[in-house]
């Protein structure tokens, strides 16, 4: 499936492209017809093709993805269109987090401030650490973070809405991490947004969540232009 997905992001089986037939499919790839079947069922469920009984199976235009299902999401980080894909996310959490973090820090109770303090108590301790491990447990807490912050709204549906997101984050972040800024950025801007939470002001609240996602914002333009160097060099 995934050598599937990624012919289809990189457009070497464009949008409107018959696959191959199930049996087909089981030769090419050395697998079973179970597994074959198995999995056109997988990639028909991600949104990536339409199976028509009688007709076969055929690719999807990129609209139809699901972008937050994290194999879809790794194999369109892993193509020419990863940047996209990550400027999209960005996008989408200025939208959301930002009216979130003042929505948060006009509502936010004694336990739930406890919950952000908790997340961000936990990415001090990952920057602390050293290794690979460190750069994972410094993710997951930042996203808890975010997701407390979220959850400090007191707004069921906008948590279920951010949480497909966060969810996906743990994937999608990696592209930009820069753990070399983790004690000079990520955490004064992370403590900023405590801070505003605590002192129940909404606008501080909003103002350190968009200079936080400006900062992500930079590290994006670094990637997409650092992936453009090599597709020159490459070619």
């Amino acid at each position: 499936m995934r050598q599937l997905l990624s012919d289809i992001v990189s457009e070497r089986r464009p949008a409107g492209e018959m696959l191959p037939r199930e049996v087909d499919l089981a030769d090419e790839f050395s697998v079973s017809r179970g597994v074959a079947r198995e999995t056109i069922r997988a990639m028909e469920e991600r949104g990536l093709i339409a199976v028509r009984h009688g007709k076969g199976a055929t690719v999807t235009e990129p609209d139809r993805w699901n972008v937050f299902d994290p194999d879809v999401l790794a194999a369109l980080l892993d193509s020419d269109r990863g940047s996209e894909v990550l400027a999209q996310y960005l996008e989408c959490r200025r939208i959301l987090e930002v009216e979130a973090a003042g929505l948060a820090a006009a509502r936010v109770t004694a336990k739930q401030l406890k919950v952000v303090e908790a997340a961000y108590s936990a990415m001090e301790n990952a920057a602390a650490m050293t290794g690979a491990r460190s750069e994972q447990l410094f993710h997951e807490a930042d996203v808890a973070f975010h997701q407390a912050l979220i959850a400090a709204t007191g707004n069921q549906a906008l948590g279920v809405l951010a949480d497909r997101i966060h969810s996906a984050l743990l994937l999608a972040r990696f592209p930009l991490a820069r753990p070399e800024y983790r004690e000079e950025r990520a955490l004064p801007e992370h403590r900023r947004i405590l801070d505003a939470l605590g002192d129940g002001d909404p606008a501080a609240a909003r103002a350190a969540m968009s200079e936080h996602l400006d900062t992500i914002g930079t590290y994006l333009r670094e990637h997409t232009k650092r992936g453009r160097e090599q597709r020159r060099v490459a070619a």
